[in-house]
């Protein structure tokens, strides 16, 4: 008996070996699978607190933003005046009476100040001959317009109303974060207070090949009729006017984008004290990051903006900025493409001082860099890019008034105009480049106009345009 007790240990030994060699020597993997019975969990959870921020939607509060907003966001009712020209041959031949029928465009803005202030997009108000403003209470109010700038579409009406308005503060829109929660509040399709909810998808967004423009890009619905409405976070504060989607439709089909609430802000604030906007310009051009030598030499990849020229005279000249240099930083916001530079620029003005942190050729340098306002435009009907003149200029040429012409288009550019100053359109003289830009777009297209220069040998030559 004891020799079988013994005989069936060594086989249970033998086999528990056996069995042990097989899992060691040929299975090359195990597999477990987790099931709903199992407490070991398949995803880990973080322990971090969430915030409105990070929230999911079911955890995040929109109601005390949403109702913030809705009162102080306004339907805003354009009437233009369209006239019509002659309807048939009889009208062609025996003359007719031009007829003007009103046209009514409608849009949104949002009121920031309890006296009445608003601000909206310029084409919401654009050849408008009369403003009509209803709030959210249906209160009705004639609307006078303060002030406009085209470049970043922000326009600055105004209300008297008898009594304090609900308003909303304008909030630090470079805080803003991507994946943040925003309300998108307006009158698309002239459904009023419409409240619709989504996240910022990008910041410095631009919708033009130059890179000039500086949106905030979200996915709250946005459609026609919201334009000039309200961006908010979830505190109920203003991050941006919404202004334009991007569609194939008309509608919304999941790309929004707002001006920035600083850009708007300064605006407004121009608009106010000076009349119009003051712009800070650094004075460098930027290399286009798109094109077949900048691709060659790898500046499509660049993280920051290749400046490929300095202006003369301008902030960036007198700080010792050089062409080549790759701008990083200005103060505290880094810069990975033009369009960044450009939105927080757009929220500076002349005589602001930034510093710009630069790679020159490998080696981290800062500048203070002193702001300046635009000392060139392009001037209508001719394009010409055309420059204030400095003293060494007023000298050179014996003018003291005028603007010279420092690009020209391509089909001007056999009749060497460049570095020649225009001191005369049609007889007028021109002082600067802001008389220039408006003389010139005084030109009818219909008439024969001429302008007389001054060349480097201080001789009068006249150009006529037909």
């Amino acid at each position: 008996m004891k020799k079988i007790a013994s005989l069936f240990l060594v086989s249970v030994f033998a086999g528990a070996i056996t069995l042990g060699a097989y899992k060691l020597f040929f299975e090359k993997e195990s597999y477990k699978w987790v099931t709903a019975q199992e407490e070991t969990p398949f995803v880990t959870t973080s322990n971090l607190d969430t915030s409105a921020r990070g929230a999911g939607i079911n955890e995040v509060d929109f109601t005390s933003a949403a109702e913030k907003t809705v009162n102080s966001v306004v339907h805003v009712k354009n009437m233009t005046m369209s006239s019509r020209g002659s309807s048939n041959i009889a009208e062609f031949f025996y003359g007719y009476e031009r007829k003007s029928t009103p046209q009514v465009g409608t849009g949104s803005g949002v009121i920031i100040s309890p006296d009445g202030y608003i601000v909206t997009n310029n084409h919401v108000i654009a050849n408008s001959s009369q403003l009509e403003v209803v709030l959210n209470n249906n209160k009705s109010y004639e609307a006078e317009v303060i002030g406009t700038d085209a470049d970043s579409d922000i326009a600055l009406l105004k209300i008297d109303a008898e009594d304090a308005l609900p308003y909303l503060a304008f909030g630090d829109s470079d805080n803003a974060k991507i994946g943040e929660w925003v309300l998108a509040v307006g009158n698309p399709f002239n459904l009023t207070s419409t409240v619709t909810a989504g996240i910022v998808s990008a910041k410095a967004r631009s919708l033009a090949p130059s890179g000039a423009q500086s949106f905030i890009q979200t996915d709250a619905a946005v459609n026609p009729g919201n334009s000039g409405g309200a961006l908010v976070n979830t505190n109920g504060d203003l991050i941006g006017i919404n202004t334009a989607i991007t569609s194939q439709t008309g509608s919304y089909i999941g790309y929004a984008f707002a001006v920035p609430s600083n850009i708007a802000k300064k605006v407004v604030e121009d608009i106010m004290e000076f009349g119009n906007v003051q712009k800070g310009l650094l004075g460098i051009s930027a290399a286009n990051t798109r094109s077949p030598l900048a691709i060659e030499k790898g500046l499509d990849e660049l993280e920051g903006v290749y400046v490929a020229g300095v202006e003369e005279d301008s902030g960036a000249d007198e700080a010792g900025l050089l062409e080549g240099d790759i701008i990083k930083k200005v103060d505290n916001v880094d810069i990975g493409k033009f369009s960044q530079l450009t939105g927080y620029l757009n929220s500076k003005r002349p005589g602001d001082v930034v510093q710009v942190t630069l790679d020159r050729d490998g080696e981290n340098l800062v500048k203070n860099v002193t702001l300046k306002k635009q000392n060139s435009v392009i001037l209508p009907a001719t394009s010409f890019r055309v420059k204030n003149l400095t003293k060494e200029d007023k000298k050179k040429f014996g003018v003291s008034k005028g603007v010279k012409i420092i690009d020209v288009p391509q089909g001007y550019s056999r009749y060497g105009l460049t570095n020649k100053v225009i001191i005369e359109l049609d007889g007028e003289p021109i002082e600067n480049i802001d008389d220039a830009k408006k003389q010139f777009g005084q030109i009818s297209r219909y008439g024969r106009t001429s302008f007389t220069m001054i060349n480097e040998n201080g001789e009068k030559e006249h150009m006529i345009l037909q």
